[in-house]
């Protein structure tokens, strides 16, 4: 079933006209048999990536599941620093945490964010972040944490700081299922690819020591999916599988500018298993040309997105929508109808479809 328009969200718009399929209020389910499902979408991402955030997300909810209705719920943190331009786009659109709170939710969705050192703890949001994650625990069926919001829930739950790198992990990565029984992969290949882009990593020892579930992992990159002791409570994403194509490219490009302007020591490798060489001889040659002209003082060159775009792969997707589509089945299969009843009578908290036991 599709994602219901009960807001003006131009992120619903933009998915309508690219095929998602949008449906207004009035044509919501009416057969009891046909759920209402509620679902947050705390969304940190900065003013950049904020809109394309909502999109990626919204896209995945939309494409995944064909046996219920689906209102998104945005919202963010006030302890975030906004410019102008997403602060009116947040005060128009978002519901505020303590709205939220009162209407209760069936899951919840929290993406990652920029910080600014370390330490996580010592970011504004932290306080913030953890009341909802407090929250969520005790009164949302599932929450999906993506990225930075996995490894502030392990540092903040489960006591595993992340650790810093010596390189940045990112690219498209090859990863293999690890526990086939969880119904969070079933009918999913057994290898597929997931975009990454981080520089620190909870390792699986870490999400073992927490008495935490690993579902799917990679050679390379480490951890890209994992539970709660339940498998299903908490779910960890340390990918992007809600990436787009071009996500990799816009962040190589941002990164490109950052150096030639003095920002970065040097400038971005490319992304690993993403780029063929034709693609990153153009990326080359612009990054030469973008350098002359920061040093002469010019207008910088066009960045040639369109033409590296047309021979990119994603090779994450279709995997990623069946991911989605069959946490949404878990969701929908425990969930209790008055979502301020998060599990259904009967049914084993510690262990709702009977894996573990």
């Amino acid at each position: 079933m599709p994602i219901v328009a009960h807001n003006d969200l131009p992120a619903l718009q933009r998915l309508r006209e690219a095929g998602t399929t949008i449906v207004l209020p009035e044509a919501r389910a009416a057969h009891q048999d046909i759920r209402e499902l509620h679902i947050g979408l705390l969304n940190m991402m900065p003013d950049a990536a904020l809109e394309a955030t909502e999109r990626q997300f919204f896209r995945l909810i939309g494409e995944s599941n064909p046996i219920a209705q689906f209102y998104v719920h945005p919202f963010t943190l006030a302890a975030i620093p906004r410019g102008d331009k997403a602060a009116a786009h947040i005060a128009r659109y978002y519901e505020t945490f303590a709205q939220v709170r009162e209407q209760g939710l069936d899951a919840l969705i929290i993406t990652g964010a920029n910080v600014t050192g370390e330490d996580l703890s010592k970011e504004p949001f932290w306080g913030p972040l953890g009341e909802v994650i407090d929250w969520a625990w005790g009164n949302v069926t599932t929450t999906l944490l993506s990225c930075l919001a996995t490894h502030a829930v392990l540092h903040f739950r489960y006591g595993q700081p992340r650790v810093r790198q010596p390189n940045k992990r990112w690219g498209v990565f090859s990863h293999r299922v690890m526990d086939k029984r969880h119904p969070l992969v079933g009918d999913v290949n057994t290898r597929f690819d997931v975009p990454h882009s981080r520089w620190n990593d909870v390792s699986r020892a870490q999400f073992e020591a927490a008495g935490l579930r690993v579902l799917v992992e990679s050679e390379e990159v480490g951890v890209h999916l994992a539970t709660s002791h339940d498998g299903l409570r908490m779910v960890f994403f340390q990918g992007h599988p809600e990436y787009d194509t071009i996500s990799l490219l816009k962040e190589y490009k941002r990164d490109a500018l950052l150096a030639a302007q003095g920002k970065l020591p040097s400038p971005p490798p490319f992304p690993d298993n993403y780029l063929r060489p034709h693609e990153q001889a153009i990326l080359l040659e612009w990054r030469e040309h973008l350098h002359k002209a920061v040093a002469a003082g010019e207008a910088l060159p066009a960045f040639p997105e369109a033409l590296v775009a047309a021979n990119l792969d994603n090779t994450w997707h279709d995997t990623a929508e069946a991911v989605i589509g069959n946490w949404m089945g878990c969701m929908y299969q425990v969930t209790h109808r008055d979502r301020k009843k998060p599990f259904m009578d009967g049914v084993n908290p510690d262990d709702p479809f009977g894996i573990y036991s």
